[in-house]
């Protein structure tokens, strides 16, 4: 017998419920560690990027008008990703042993928010373009390449965030509710 088993994310046709049905089995719990991981990711990535004015960090060359919208986003889907390594039960004495795939979706979230930071944030203020590109070099050939850093760690975030959800559904994590000896 062959196996026909389509991989989890070439399934376009059941994306929608199975997301919906996951997000409708999240417990208020989960909603406040969601928006409080989404505040906290939110708020590192506006003050490192200056986003968010202070008096900690300074920025060259004004923000454009995308960088918003992707920090936003970065943040809302970071935050709901956190949200999905919260048990619905109560804690296990037992823990399972990692699965390839939560470290695949949570590297995958890690490197997303990252290509975000380095999206959002000042071309020129950011050591690692202007030591490799200098100064000229960080307006001409990183700065262009920002947006496309943007796209890439929305997409990268939003894939972990999608895969997270839909193994809540077809995985999903045995709760203990009153099986106690």
């Amino acid at each position: 017998m062959q196996n026909t088993a389509v991989p989890v994310l070439e399934r376009p046709d059941r994306t929608r419920p199975e997301i919906l049905r996951a997000l409708s089995l999240w417990t208020p719990h989960h909603i406040l560690i969601a928006v409080v991981a989404a505040v906290g990711v939110g708020v590192l990535i506006g003050i490192s990027s200056v986003l968010i004015p202070n008096p900690l960090f300074g920025r060259d060359i004004p923000p454009v008008w995308w960088n918003y919208p992707v920090w936003i986003l970065t943040s809302i889907f970071s935050g709901m990703l956190i949200a999905t390594y919260v048990s619905p039960g109560e804690p296990d004495a037992q823990e399972d042993p990692p699965d390839p795939g939560d470290q695949r979706s949570g590297r995958m979230g890690v490197a997303g928010g990252m290509l975000a930071w380095f999206a959002v944030g000042c071309p020129v203020c950011n050591k690692l373009a202007l030591l490799a590109l200098g100064y000229s070099g960080a307006l001409t050939w990183f700065a262009p390449v920002q947006p496309y850093l943007a796209l890439g760690g929305l997409v990268l975030t939003g894939v972990a965030l999608i895969w997270r959800l839909r193994g809540q559904v077809s995985c999903p994590v045995p709760t203990r509710t009153g099986d106690r000896n």
